[in-house]
């Protein structure tokens, strides 16, 4: 088996889900995984960063005609180190922009894509993906008839753990864009200064829910990650009430998190929560209901009411700071 791995990067970071799917991929069988790195400025400098996380070969598209980041032109690179290296399966960590690449390469190699999955692992001389289904509840096994077998995974499945990795092998790839791939552009981009760690790469998460009793008492959740160093999501039900903004939303139909610590104020822990975020390591959960089912998934359950015992927990927490 040849695996390649998509790696994403923004600037000079890496997208944290494809580094952990990379090091998953380093688990694999015993062939060579290669990684494709695609952009325009100095992506060679980042290159080297890809032994660390499993890749013995790096294959880098640099151009920039690939910056900023749009689908089209890296189907055309992904298309071709596929063809030239011969790779059978092909693994993207999903995104906005890696889901795109991901439906593109499938329909310009005619390959299948199994999507949504959350682990893949080989039995009996097959590969097989894990895909949730029936809301979470059940994982389904899914595979691939034909070759090469393209995968897209939810964010935050594996985690990007450093290995005792080697200097990968660099191979420069050429750029060459098919016209249609040239005829999207961006005109313009607007990024928030000083915006912190996105919520998927946040180590410490406040999450608040429909018990926090309404939007401005997310200012609660914000004071505690503010005192904690982390940063605030929110429940579906929450962001549908317009309570919070969408792009904190965890979840089933929103992101996937894995921090060191998931604070849940007022969160009843609905399957669809669960499935977003029970990959973190410690979970503490308050809530005036001691039947709610966020408690049976938590390390420390606290039944109360947050607007009591958040306070105090904050208090105490810029005592010790302070102290």
């Amino acid at each position: 088996m040849s695996v390649l791995v998509f790696l994403e990067h923004h600037g000079n970071d890496f997208e944290k889900g494809s580094l952990g799917l990379l090091a998953k991929a380093a688990t694999l069988g015993d062939g060579e995984v290669a990684a494709v790195l695609a952009g325009g400025g100095q992506v060679t400098a980042l290159a080297s960063q890809a032994g660390k996380f499993g890749a013995s070969k790096v294959y880098v598209a640099e151009d920039e005609l690939l910056d900023p980041a749009l689908p089209q032109p890296r189907v055309d690179v992904l298309e071709q180190v596929i063809r030239a290296g011969g790779h059978d399966t092909v693994l993207l960590s999903n995104s906005v922009l890696a889901a795109d690449v991901a439906a593109g390469l499938s329909a310009r190699l005619d390959a299948g894509l199994n999507w949504d999955l959350v682990d893949i692992v080989w039995r009996s001389g097959e590969l097989i993906g894990k895909r949730p289904a029936l809301q979470d509840s059940v994982f389904a096994d899914v595979g691939w008839r034909t070759l090469p077998r393209l995968a897209l995974f939810r964010a935050g499945s594996f985690d990007a753990a450093s290995m005792a990795g080697r200097e990968p092998r660099i191979e420069h790839v050429e750029v060459a864009l098919q016209p249609h791939s040239r005829k999207a552009t961006i005109v313009d981009q607007q990024l928030q200064d000083d915006a912190g760690p996105s919520i998927e790469d946040a180590e410490v998460i406040v999450g608040g829910g429909m018990g926090l009793g309404g939007p401005e008492n997310f200012k609660l959740a914000e004071d505690l990650a503010a005192t904690l160093g982390g940063v605030v999501g929110a429940t579906r039900a929450a962001v549908y009430a317009g309570w919070y903004p969408h792009s904190a939303q965890i979840g089933q139909t929103g992101k996937t998190v894995s921090p060191k610590l998931y604070f849940a104020l007022g969160i009843s822990g609905a399957v669809q929560h669960k499935v977003g975020m029970q990959g973190s390591k410690v979970i503490i959960a308050v809530n005036t209901d001691p039947a709610a089912p966020i408690f049976e998934f938590s390390d420390l359950a606290v039944v109360g009411d947050v607007h009591t015992i958040v306070p105090e927990v904050i208090k105490l927490l810029r005592q010790r700071r302070s102290a």
